[in-house]
Protein backbone atom coordinates (compact mmCIF):
# COMPACT_ATOMS: atom_id res chain seq x y z
CA UNK A 1 0.00 0.00 0.00
CA UNK A 2 1.31 3.45 -0.94
CA UNK A 3 1.05 6.32 1.59
CA UNK A 4 1.47 9.98 0.77
CA UNK A 5 2.10 12.40 3.67
CA UNK A 6 2.29 16.10 3.08
CA UNK A 7 3.97 18.44 5.53
CA UNK A 8 3.33 22.07 5.02
CA UNK A 9 5.65 24.60 6.50
CA UNK A 10 7.18 27.91 5.55
CA UNK A 11 6.30 27.63 1.85
CA UNK A 12 7.49 24.00 1.35
CA UNK A 13 5.68 20.76 0.75
CA UNK A 14 7.45 17.45 1.47
CA UNK A 15 6.20 14.11 0.20
CA UNK A 16 7.08 10.88 2.04
CA UNK A 17 6.27 7.61 0.29
CA UNK A 18 6.42 4.27 2.01
CA UNK A 19 7.65 1.23 0.09
CA UNK A 20 5.02 -1.35 -0.57
CA UNK A 21 3.11 -2.84 -3.48
CA UNK A 22 5.25 -0.98 -6.03
CA UNK A 23 8.49 -2.55 -4.83
CA UNK A 24 10.00 -5.25 -7.06
CA UNK A 25 11.97 -6.95 -4.26
CA UNK A 26 10.69 -10.30 -3.04
CA UNK A 27 9.65 -10.54 0.59
CA UNK A 28 11.98 -12.41 2.91
CA UNK A 29 15.69 -12.42 3.64
CA UNK A 30 18.13 -10.93 1.16
CA UNK A 31 19.58 -13.54 -1.21
CA UNK A 32 23.09 -14.82 -0.58
CA UNK A 33 25.33 -12.97 -3.06
CA UNK A 34 27.78 -15.84 -3.34
CA UNK A 35 24.97 -18.27 -4.15
CA UNK A 36 23.58 -15.81 -6.73
CA UNK A 37 26.99 -15.53 -8.42
CA UNK A 38 27.23 -19.33 -8.65
CA UNK A 39 23.84 -19.43 -10.38
CA UNK A 40 24.85 -16.65 -12.78
CA UNK A 41 28.10 -18.45 -13.64
CA UNK A 42 26.31 -21.75 -14.18
CA UNK A 43 23.73 -20.08 -16.44
CA UNK A 44 26.53 -18.46 -18.44
CA UNK A 45 28.56 -21.64 -18.98
CA UNK A 46 28.11 -23.46 -22.31
CA UNK A 47 26.91 -27.04 -21.90
CA UNK A 48 25.76 -30.08 -23.89
CA UNK A 49 23.00 -28.19 -25.72
CA UNK A 50 25.57 -25.68 -26.97
CA UNK A 51 27.84 -28.51 -28.08
CA UNK A 52 24.94 -29.95 -30.12
CA UNK A 53 24.94 -26.72 -32.14
CA UNK A 54 28.49 -27.55 -33.35
CA UNK A 55 26.79 -29.53 -36.14
CA UNK A 56 26.02 -26.16 -37.80
CA UNK A 57 29.55 -24.72 -37.51
CA UNK A 58 31.62 -24.36 -40.69
CA UNK A 59 31.48 -23.25 -44.33
CA UNK A 60 28.46 -24.37 -46.32
CA UNK A 61 26.97 -24.25 -49.77
CA UNK A 62 23.20 -24.07 -49.68
CA UNK A 63 20.33 -24.90 -51.99
CA UNK A 64 17.36 -22.67 -51.18
CA UNK A 65 13.80 -23.57 -52.17
CA UNK A 66 11.11 -20.91 -51.70
CA UNK A 67 7.39 -21.41 -52.15
CA UNK A 68 5.32 -18.28 -52.76
CA UNK A 69 2.09 -20.29 -52.85
CA UNK A 70 1.51 -23.76 -51.42
CA UNK A 71 0.59 -25.34 -54.79
CA UNK A 72 3.36 -23.70 -56.82
CA UNK A 73 6.75 -25.11 -57.79
CA UNK A 74 9.52 -23.72 -55.58
CA UNK A 75 11.91 -21.05 -56.72
CA UNK A 76 15.39 -22.62 -56.37
CA UNK A 77 18.57 -20.61 -55.81
CA UNK A 78 22.10 -21.18 -54.50
CA UNK A 79 23.72 -19.58 -51.48
CA UNK A 80 26.71 -19.78 -49.14
CA UNK A 81 26.96 -19.69 -45.39
CA UNK A 82 29.78 -19.26 -42.89
CA UNK A 83 28.91 -20.18 -39.32
CA UNK A 84 31.29 -19.72 -36.41
CA UNK A 85 31.26 -19.71 -32.63
CA UNK A 86 31.42 -16.35 -30.83
CA UNK A 87 31.62 -15.26 -27.18
CA UNK A 88 33.38 -18.35 -25.90
CA UNK A 89 31.20 -20.89 -27.74
CA UNK A 90 28.00 -19.42 -26.29
CA UNK A 91 26.46 -18.43 -29.63
CA UNK A 92 26.78 -19.44 -33.27
CA UNK A 93 26.89 -16.58 -35.75
CA UNK A 94 25.90 -17.34 -39.33
CA UNK A 95 26.60 -15.02 -42.26
CA UNK A 96 24.39 -16.03 -45.17
CA UNK A 97 24.80 -14.81 -48.77
CA UNK A 98 21.99 -15.69 -51.15
CA UNK A 99 19.36 -14.46 -53.55
CA UNK A 100 15.78 -13.41 -52.88
CA UNK A 101 13.32 -12.30 -55.55
CA UNK A 102 16.13 -12.04 -58.08
CA UNK A 103 18.33 -9.84 -55.89
CA UNK A 104 21.40 -10.75 -53.87
CA UNK A 105 21.09 -10.37 -50.12
CA UNK A 106 23.02 -10.94 -46.92
CA UNK A 107 21.52 -12.24 -43.69
CA UNK A 108 22.88 -12.87 -40.25
CA UNK A 109 21.66 -15.31 -37.63
CA UNK A 110 22.59 -15.80 -33.99
CA UNK A 111 21.71 -19.22 -32.60
CA UNK A 112 22.13 -20.27 -28.99
CA UNK A 113 20.75 -22.07 -25.98
CA UNK A 114 19.42 -20.21 -22.93
CA UNK A 115 20.47 -22.22 -19.87
CA UNK A 116 17.98 -20.40 -17.64
CA UNK A 117 14.92 -20.95 -19.85
CA UNK A 118 16.22 -24.32 -21.12
CA UNK A 119 15.35 -23.31 -24.70
CA UNK A 120 17.18 -22.79 -27.97
CA UNK A 121 16.79 -19.33 -29.42
CA UNK A 122 17.57 -17.46 -32.61
CA UNK A 123 17.74 -13.93 -33.98
CA UNK A 124 17.66 -13.22 -37.75
CA UNK A 125 18.35 -9.96 -39.60
CA UNK A 126 19.07 -9.23 -43.26
CA UNK A 127 19.68 -6.35 -45.63
CA UNK A 128 16.21 -6.58 -47.24
CA UNK A 129 14.24 -5.90 -44.04
CA UNK A 130 14.11 -3.52 -41.11
CA UNK A 131 12.48 -6.18 -38.92
CA UNK A 132 14.26 -8.47 -36.47
CA UNK A 133 12.91 -12.02 -36.31
CA UNK A 134 13.32 -13.83 -33.00
CA UNK A 135 12.30 -17.37 -32.17
CA UNK A 136 12.76 -19.98 -29.47
CA UNK A 137 12.00 -23.62 -28.88
CA UNK A 138 13.23 -27.05 -27.94
CA UNK A 139 15.40 -29.84 -29.30
CA UNK A 140 14.55 -33.51 -29.64
CA UNK A 141 16.29 -36.72 -30.75
CA UNK A 142 19.47 -35.70 -28.92
CA UNK A 143 19.10 -32.15 -30.33
CA UNK A 144 19.42 -33.49 -33.89
CA UNK A 145 16.05 -31.77 -34.52
CA UNK A 146 15.49 -28.26 -33.13
CA UNK A 147 12.12 -26.57 -33.57
CA UNK A 148 11.89 -22.81 -32.99
CA UNK A 149 8.76 -20.66 -33.12
CA UNK A 150 8.18 -16.92 -33.27
CA UNK A 151 6.11 -14.24 -34.94
CA UNK A 152 7.03 -12.06 -37.90
CA UNK A 153 5.62 -9.31 -40.07
CA UNK A 154 5.03 -9.63 -43.82
CA UNK A 155 5.82 -6.46 -45.75
CA UNK A 156 4.10 -7.80 -48.90
CA UNK A 157 0.70 -8.36 -47.20
CA UNK A 158 0.99 -5.92 -44.31
CA UNK A 159 0.26 -8.72 -41.84
CA UNK A 160 1.88 -8.57 -38.42
CA UNK A 161 2.40 -11.26 -35.79
CA UNK A 162 2.35 -14.05 -38.38
CA UNK A 163 3.18 -17.39 -36.66
CA UNK A 164 6.50 -18.74 -37.94
CA UNK A 165 8.25 -22.05 -37.31
CA UNK A 166 11.80 -23.14 -38.13
CA UNK A 167 12.91 -26.76 -37.96
CA UNK A 168 16.65 -27.50 -38.03
CA UNK A 169 17.46 -31.14 -38.88
CA UNK A 170 20.98 -32.56 -38.67
CA UNK A 171 21.19 -35.21 -41.40
CA UNK A 172 24.90 -36.02 -41.07
CA UNK A 173 28.14 -34.26 -40.02
CA UNK A 174 28.25 -32.74 -43.52
CA UNK A 175 24.59 -31.94 -44.13
CA UNK A 176 21.68 -30.23 -42.39
CA UNK A 177 18.32 -28.86 -43.46
CA UNK A 178 16.33 -25.83 -42.32
CA UNK A 179 12.59 -25.83 -43.01
CA UNK A 180 10.52 -22.69 -42.50
CA UNK A 181 6.77 -22.50 -42.10
CA UNK A 182 4.76 -19.31 -42.47
CA UNK A 183 1.36 -19.48 -40.71
CA UNK A 184 1.46 -23.30 -40.96
CA UNK A 185 2.44 -23.37 -44.66
CA UNK A 186 5.93 -24.49 -45.72
CA UNK A 187 7.57 -21.46 -47.31
CA UNK A 188 11.28 -22.31 -47.45
CA UNK A 189 13.71 -25.20 -47.27
CA UNK A 190 17.47 -24.75 -47.19
CA UNK A 191 19.76 -27.75 -47.60
CA UNK A 192 23.28 -27.03 -46.33
CA UNK A 193 26.20 -29.14 -47.57
CA UNK A 194 29.65 -28.71 -46.04
CA UNK A 195 32.26 -27.18 -48.37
Amino acid sequence: MKKDVYEEGAGTTTTHRSRGAGSSRPAGPAPDKEEMMKKVQAAGTPGPAHEALSAFEGNWKAEVKCWMESESEPNVSQATSKTRWIFGRRFLEEEFHGEMMGKSFTGRCLLGFDNTKQKFNSVWIDDMNTAIFTSEGRGENGNKVITLEGKASCAATGQTDVPMKQIFRVISPDKHVLEMFNDGRKSMEITYTRQ
